[in-house]
C-alpha cells in the first residue's frame, strides 16, 4: 500500500538523519535511497527553468562528478527529467541510441564510472524544484517495486527540499554536500557579471560560463568564483582572459 511504503521511505531517511545527528535534509534521502535500492551512489541537483541550477548534494565522487557533468553540458538524463517532468530510466548508458541523445554526456559518465542512471524529477503539481539521480556502476533495470521505491524517495526529497530553507542542506561528514547558499550566489553572481562584459541576456550569459567550464574541465563553481574575483573576464568576440596572480 502506498501508505506502508511511504512509511517505510520516512523512516529510512529519518534513520540516516539520526546517524548524522541533524535535522532530516535530501542528503539524507540520497543516503537511504542508496541503502535501498541496487544502486551506488545519488544526488540532487536544484533546477530552474530561469537562472542557473545547481548541485545540493550526491553520496560519493562519481555521483558528484555525475552532478557536475550535467549541468555543465547540458544533457543528460536529469535535464531532461526536469524539462520533460517525467523519470527517465537508464539502465545501460552504452545503448546506441543514447550516444546519439546524449553525445558528450553519456561517454562522459561511463569515462566517470557510471553504467546505469535513473533521473527523477522532483514535483508537486506545477512545482519541480529539483531532479534525484541515482546510479550504479553495473547495468541494472529496477523492477516494479524498486522503481515504486525510488518514486517515494523523489517524493519525500521533494517536501523535504520545499520545506528546507535555502541554506539548510543537512551538511555532515557522510556524503558530499555543497554550501547551497554560497554556491548559488556565486554562480549567479558570475552570471550577471557576465551579462555586462558580454552585453547578453542571463540565459546567454549563463550558457557562455557553463560552455567555459566545461571547455577547461573545471566545476562551474569554480569557474564563477574566478569570475566574481576578478581573476576571468569575458570580451564580446574574444577568448576570455585570465589573470592567475591570486590563484
Amino acid at each position: 500500500m502506498p501508505t506502508s511504503r511511504s512509511s517505510r521511505i520516512r523512516l529510512l531517511v529519518a534513520d540516516q538523519a539520526a546517524l548524522r545527528g541533524a535535522r532530516v535534509g535530501v542528503v539524507d534521502v540520497c543516503m537511504a535511497a542508496v541503502a535501498a535500492l541496487p544502486v551506488g551512489g545519488a544526488g540532487v541537483s536544484a533546477m530552474f527553468r530561469t537562472g542557473a541550477s545547481h548541485p545540493l548534494c550526491s553520496t560519493d565522487d562519481i555521483s558528484e562528478q555525475l552532478e557536475e557533468l550535467q549541468l555543465t553540458l547540458g544533457e543528460g538524463p536529469c535535464v531532461d527529467a526536469f524539462t520533460h517532468g517525467s523519470a527517465v530510466l537508464t539502465p545501460d548508458l552504452r545503448t546506441g541510441e543514447l550516444q546519439d541523445c546524449w553525445p558528450v554526456f553519456a561517454d562522459a559518465a561511463l569515462e566517470a564510472g557510471a553504467r546505469a542512471v535513473f533521473a527523477l524529477p522532483l514535483q508537486i503539481g506545477a512545482i519541480s524544484p529539483g531532479v534525484l539521480d541515482l546510479y550504479a556502476q553495473v547495468p541494472v533495470r529496477l523492477d516494479a517495486e524498486e522503481l515504486a521505491d525510488a518514486l517515494a524517495f523523489a517524493e519525500l526529497a521533494t517536501l523535504v527540499l520545499l520545506d528546507a530553507r535555502i541554506d539548510e542542506t543537512g551538511a555532515s561528514g557522510k556524503g558530499h554536500t555543497e554550501d547551497l547558499g554560497g554556491y548559488r550566489a556565486e554562480i549567479s553572481q558570475a552570471t550577471g557579471m557576465l551579462t555586462v562584459q558580454l552585453g547578453v541576456g542571463i540565459e546567454e550569459a549563463f550558457v557562455r560560463l557553463r560552455a567555459h567550464a566545461y571547455a577547461h574541465g573545471r566545476q562551474l563553481t569554480v569557474v564563477s568564483a574566478d569570475v566574481v574575483a576578478g581573476r576571468l573576464r569575458f570580451s564580446p568576440g574574444a577568448e576570455p582572459t585570465r589573470s592567475d596572480e591570486d590563484t
